[in-house]
């Protein structure tokens, strides 16, 4: 795990998408919960993009061999809602890997499973309709995206109970400190407010209001 990733451990997705706001990033993946209730996930990307079955069917692909300890398993599928592209199998091989998570724009299965390992998964759902033969492996490594925003590899995901948000690699450093820029500030206006002050005042001595705005 690199320095940068370890630094945005200490945060949630909110401070983070905050930052991401000021900064004028899209990284709010929308529609994208966690399906194991007070997991967390963050890492680098590893991409995956699927595309649908021509009469000649391809496969889901084996690319989990090729994921690395603390990367973040990213599944473009397009936002299919119909079949999966992650199950039981993939969940046991990747958390024995030490893979830190999984985010797709789709769906996946075997829950039970996913639970038991309390496997941090993020997708707009789960259904038990296999993917075989309905979608195919299309590219390792390359941009793709969830919910329409752009997942490089090596960009950082912050993933939690309030959804996913993405970190363009190129501009982490700024996002990092603005994000505890903002965290700081949050942190200060509870503080207030234990000791008495309302949050009209707290809020208004330290600008929040305006601490998501674009500068």
């Amino acid at each position: 795990m690199d320095d940068l990733v370890r630094e945005f451990q200490k945060l949630d997705t909110t401070a983070v998408s905050d930052a991401l706001d000021r900064l004028g990033i899209k990284g709010g993946c929308a529609g994208i919960q966690a399906q194991v209730a007070g997991t967390k996930a963050v890492g680098r990307a590893f991409t995956v993009r699927y595309r649908p079955c021509g009469v000649e069917k391809g496969t889901v692909g084996d690319f989990l061999d090729d994921v690395q300890p603390g990367q973040i398993v990213v599944l473009d599928n397009g936002g299919r809602t119909y079949c999966t592209v992650w199950g039981d199998i993939m969940t046991v091989y990747a958390a024995k890997k030490g893979v830190a998570g999984t985010v797709i724009d789709g769906v996946c299965r075997d829950m039970p499973r996913i639970l038991e390992a309390k496997y941090p998964i993020f997708t707009r759902g789960h259904i038990p309709v296999t993917g075989k033969d309905r979608v195919e492996l299309d590219a390792l490594n390359v941009p793709v995206a969830v919910s329409e925003v752009l997942v490089r590899p090596n960009d950082i995901l912050v993933c939690d109970d309030t959804g996913v948000v993405v970190v363009p690699y190129d501009r982490a450093d700024e996002v990092l400190k603005t994000a505890f820029e903002i965290d700081e500030i949050e942190q200060k206006i509870l503080a207030m407010l234990d000791k008495g002050m309302t949050l009209r005042d707290a809020r208004k001595e330290l600008g929040y209001h305006k601490l998501q705005s674009r500068k």
